[in-house]
């Protein structure tokens, strides 16, 4: 059976790193330029993303974005003045290292699905002693994971980072694992055709930023023009998905986003976007305060944060202003 399509495989395929240039038409004026770096393979969860950078490059921003192998890459590039923008919540980084970057707009919630091969484990204790599966280190996924470890009183043999949803999910229909989590959108691909041999492990309501914008406070300190156009752009584009979840496919033969994605991959992009509205990933204030104490108390929990997370600062993980202004022009919903 053929789990991934073959633009997935390819870019599942070694040490991805490559950049897509979104700029396209001419500019009014030239406010700055930016290169943002993925730790993941490009799909459908990137799109609403890619329309807001179309939107921000029609008002003068250059964007350059990168799909490198891992978040640990990524967040490499960033802390050596490589790329400019990360995509993740590199809270363990901020904390461990004191790295000078801060998140400064979270991109989407938490939403995802601890799935099992029921001919090897039927309940969360089963999993005591087998290996996990997760996105990345400090990820999202990591972070639910070691939550429900220490919530079952188990411990896994060991935590491997398998970069991208599609590729975990594909490894679980090849039989390679049987123990992972992944998006929606795999889960149902998982659940369809797996004809009853999987089956999802309950959890608990999760309040949790999965992807976050950050960058070193200089480069954000030196291109405040560029970064408020792009944030403006991220919040009418997000309430623009809100409003419409449909918004996204037209938005994509608009602006000719990842055009070579197979029909089979084309075709699950509306119900990604339905069922991520209805869950209410896509926050239309771009998360803020409320957001952030949200991610303490989650990630200190999961064991991401280290210390008590009641005397965490939110300055020395986030710098808010730039999205205080979009906010103060466009208005809070």
């Amino acid at each position: 059976m053929k789990v991934l399509s073959k633009f997935k495989q390819f870019c599942a395929v070694g040490a991805l790193a490559f950049g897509i240039a979104l700029s396209g038409g001419a500019a009014k004026a030239d406010m700055g330029s930016m290169h943002v770096a993925f730790g993941d393979i490009p799909g459908a969860d990137m799109l609403n993303f890619m329309t807001a950078v179309k939107r921000a490059e029609a008002r003068g921003v250059k964007v350059k974005i990168s799909f490198l192998q891992s978040e640990d890459i990524a967040s490499q590039a960033i802390v050596s003045g490589q790329a400019d923008i990360g995509v993740g919540t590199p809270y363990a980084l901020i904390q461990k290292v004191k790295a000078p970057i801060r998140m400064f707009y979270q991109l989407s919630k938490l939403a995802f699905f601890p799935i099992i091969n029921t001919e090897k484990f039927k309940t969360w204790k089963d999993l005591d002693g087998q290996p996990m599966y997760t996105h990345a280190r400090g990820s999202g996924t990591e972070a639910i994971m070691n939550l429900m470890a220490s919530k079952n009183g188990i411990k896994y043999s060991s935590m491997s980072y398998v970069p991208g949803s599609a590729v975990r999910a594909g490894a679980m229909m090849q039989g390679r694992i049987h123990a992972t989590i992944v998006d929606a959108e795999r889960r149902t691909m998982l659940l369809k055709k797996g004809k009853g041999k999987f089956a999802l492990l309950p959890l608990p309501k999760i309040d949790g930023s999965d992807e976050a914008l950050y960058a070193n406070m200089d480069f954000i300190k030196k291109n405040q023009e560029a970064i408020n156009i792009l944030l403006e752009e991220l919040v009418l584009t997000w309430r623009e998905v809100n409003k419409n979840p449909l918004y996204v496919s037209a938005a994509r033969k608009k602006y000719n986003l990842l055009p070579n994605m197979p029909a089979e991959d084309v075709a699950e992009i509306d119900p990604y976007y339905k069922e991520a509205v209805a869950t209410g990933i896509f926050d239309a204030n771009g998360g803020g305060t409320k957001a952030v104490q949200g991610d303490f108390e989650f990630y200190g929990f999961a064991g991401t944060i280290k210390g008590d997370t009641s005397k965490l600062k939110v300055e020395d993980f986030w710098h808010l202003a730039p999205l205080d202004a979009a906010l103060k022009k466009l208005g809070r919903m």
